[in-house]
């Protein structure tokens, strides 16, 4: 397979604030895997918290684009070669997410239906990112229209977070979660959840930084359940995750791509947790692939590309709140010209 890469950049209508940082832009890595005259294409959405960044994916799609061989279908095989160079799980997703959009390419059937799941997941949620009370009900409240569900980022370290989640209650009935990207300590998650749980918030994503010792009572004590996110990247950290949490958030770029997502959530499944699927600042092109997982899921968070000036890879459609992959062949979506 000829492998080809290149970094491209992804402009957002706002301004995206959570408790770690706030960004305009995301730079996202392009990968093209062609075999007998078919293109597949795949996303890689790097994050320096993960200590990965386009560049380093790029290289990563560069110097190891060898290991995919000169078989799309020898999916087992590749994932292993793949796995064997640890880190780069942004560009392996990429990696992925190609080979499932030039398998479908080639079978001329959409990547859903060649991993037998429906089309449609749950409904997706709206992110309402970090800003004082006021300024996340407004929005919250423009929201309201096109959307199901709201998930508010949280973590502002300022004592108001609790007030961020009453005010959005305030001005909209529909279901809420919450994201600290690791922001509380034991005892102020101890104290929120509990306010939390009063205001009909269905589960906290990520309360604690990941590895926090405090995390086994704080799972014990919570009234709502505990998603947890930066404590999960592959199958190999699920069963540790069922210690701490009462689920997993799945992201292609931590996993590797779908076929490792479609691994979590079955041991997750087996060990009794909830699962969700989120997503990071991506195009259509990455949210496709996510699509493929999302009916194995509890929640579904995959809005990264709905939160974009402009879309360059459109294909997937919202519809009545639900993200839909494309009835074309492989992951469905097309660069715009």
């Amino acid at each position: 397979m000829d492998v080809e890469a290149r970094i491209v950049r992804l402009w957002l209508a706002e301004t995206f604030v959570i408790a770690r940082e706030a960004t305009d832009d995301a730079d996202v890595v392009h990968v093209a895997l062609t075999h007998d005259g078919v293109t597949g294409y795949g996303e890689a959405a790097p994050i320096e918290r993960y200590g990965e960044s386009a560049e380093s994916a790029l290289a990563f799609v560069e110097e190891h684009g060898e290991l995919l061989g000169d078989d799309p279908f020898a999916l087992e095989e590749i994932g292993a070669r793949l796995a064997s160079v640890p880190g780069e799980q942004a560009a392996k997703a990429a990696l992925d997410g190609a080979l499932h959009d030039l398998q479908g390419k080639l079978l001329g059937v959409p990547a859903f239906r060649l991993l037998g799941l429906p089309r449609a997941g749950p409904p997706t949620s709206w992110t309402i990112w970090l800003g004082d009370p006021d300024e996340m009900a407004r929005r919250a409240e423009d929201a309201a229209a096109s959307f199901r569900r709201l998930k508010l980022k949280l973590g502002g370290g300022d004592g108001l977070d609790v007030d961020r989640v009453r005010a959005v209650r305030g001005v909209t009935d529909l279901p809420l979660m919450v994201d600290v990207n690791e922001w509380w300590t034991p005892d102020e998650a101890l104290e929120a959840l509990p306010q939390l749980a009063e205001l009909g918030v269905e589960y906290c994503e990520q309360p604690l930084k990941a590895g926090d010792d405090g995390a086994r009572t704080v799972k014990e004590r919570s009234p709502i359940p505990l998603y947890v996110d930066e404590d999960c990247h592959t199958l190999a950290d699920v069963a540790a995750c069922a210690e701490i949490a009462h689920g997993v958030n799945i992201k292609l770029a931590k996993s590797g791509g779908i076929r490792e997502g479609i691994r979590i959530a079955h041991a997750a499944r087996a060990l009794g947790l909830g699962v969700m699927l989120g997503c990071m600042l991506e195009s259509g092109l990455g949210i496709a692939a996510g699509c493929c997982v999302a009916p194995l899921c509890d929640y579904v968070d995959l809005d990264g590309n709905l939160l974009l000036r402009e879309d360059p890879w459109p294909g997937v459609t919202f519809v009545d709140g639900v993200q839909l992959p494309a009835l074309e062949p492989g992951l469905g979506v097309s660069a715009r010209a």
